[in-house]
């Protein structure tokens, strides 16, 4: 199957990044977000990443966006090869968005989640087309990171797992097989990291800097795990986290109690100003 036309659902700084990575591959991409100015938003930041890249020799910027088409609704998407949808780490989201594109979309589209913990086959059940259903892990920020995971379920078909890890290469991405289990390989190794060292910032072993810089200097990390979980965004972390207790039925992915704090406190990282650090 040879995909060539993406609807990216979602249009945050996961799915600004996946509609910019689909677009500079000369692929046409229709973005669409319920909240008002989201794709505005996303287009800005495409445009600022973009420039970036066009100094380092990268695609022309405008190039680029003029094969993002923002559209007002999934039903405007129905002649579309792909969906990835990429909103809030909420089951109930998740499954609205696939329900209402398995509705609206061609029947032979397949519908692929961003979606960093929760299980695919629980997105599948929202649909009538379970075999065309398939994760689509990036990870930010889309445009440099090379990862992506691919989760299949058992009823998700060859050829759908085929074309998603084609296209992921095409984007010059690294796909990974993985089983669909809670947190994939990525967040059931990062989250219990970076939860470590909230704690040990809890308990004053060091302070935020500190902690960074030892994961940075003494594990050749680029990003310590505190500044890490700033911009992944600490809300989204504790999304994680909880689908993974629940999950695995395991306690250690209880969010930390600082964590939590920050999060009630609307510190949720870089996207509010404020996390572990000031931005």
């Amino acid at each position: 199957m040879d995909v060539r036309r993406v609807l990216v659902v979602g249009a945050g700084q996961m799915g600004a990044g996946i509609a910019q990575v689909v677009a500079a591959s000369g692929r046409e991409v229709l973005l669409y977000d319920a909240v008002a100015g989201a794709t505005e938003r996303a287009r800005e930041a495409m445009r600022r990443s973009l420039a970036k890249l066009a100094e380092r020799g990268g695609p022309e910027p405008e190039a680029v966006l003029q094969r993002v088409t923002t559209v007002t609704r999934i039903e405007a998407a129905t002649d579309v090869d792909l969906m990835v949808e990429a909103v809030v780490e909420d089951l109930a989201v998740k499954q609205t968005v696939f329900r209402d594109a398995d509705a609206a979309l061609a029947d032979g589209a397949i519908l692929a989640s961003n979606t960093s913990s929760i299980p695919i086959a629980s997105l599948a059940s929202a649909t009538r087309r379970p075999e065309r259903v398939v994760g689509m892990h990036f990870f930010n920020p889309v445009p440099l990171m090379r990862l992506v995971e691919v989760i299949r379920t058992p009823a998700t078909s060859e050829e759908t797992a085929r074309a998603v890890v084609a296209l992921a290469r095409e984007l010059g991405k690294e796909p990974v097989e993985v089983r669909d289990v809670a947190g994939f390989v990525s967040n059931r190794i990062l989250m219990p990291f970076i939860n470590e060292a909230v704690r040990a910032l809890e308990d004053g072993v060091a302070g935020a800097e500190g902690i960074d810089t030892v994961a940075r200097l003494g594990f050749g990390h680029p990003m310590g795990p505190l500044a890490l979980a700033d911009l992944i965004g600490l809300d989204t972390c504790v999304a994680i986290m909880e689908v993974l207790r629940a999950g695995l039925g395991d306690a250690r992915f209880e969010p930390a109690r600082l964590l939590r704090e920050h999060v009630a406190a609307g510190r949720l990282g870089r996207k509010a100003g404020e996390g572990f650090y000031r931005y």
